[in-house]
């Protein structure tokens, strides 16, 4: 018997949030007693390979942002970073060795060691 599993399109003109993630970001925002945020994911010069995400919980939204809805989860990018995010997937990972949000980029050519950063 062969399982059918649903697969979720990843879309390659805006960002992406897993289901994963949507739900971690939804139990962050109920341990803030918090309905108004919304997830800003935006890129910034720094890091050993020149660019860097930032992760953030926001109120507002600014001119030009991209607001895309996941599952009641708001995801705001600013519209400089709108190219170098498209088609990525940002997912929550929970194991032994590692916690936390992941960002899986197409549009990244490289990264430093550390993972930080990518060019």
């Amino acid at each position: 018997m062969t399982e059918q599993l649903e697969t979720t399109e990843r879309r390659t003109d805006q960002i992406n949030l897993s289901p994963v993630a949507a739900d971690k970001v939804q139990s962050l925002l109920a341990q803030e007693g918090r309905d108004d945020l919304a997830l800003r994911i935006s890129v910034q010069p720094g890091g050993c390979s020149g660019l860097r995400y930032q992760l953030f919980f926001d109120e507002r939204t600014l001119d030009g942002d991209v607001v895309t809805d996941f599952d009641g989860v708001s995801v705001v990018v600013d519209r400089m970073s709108v190219p170098y995010l498209n088609g990525a997937e940002i997912d929550f990972v929970d194991s032994i060795e590692k916690q936390g949000f992941t960002i899986d980029n197409p549009n990244a050519t490289g990264s430093c060691a550390c993972g930080d950063s990518f060019h």
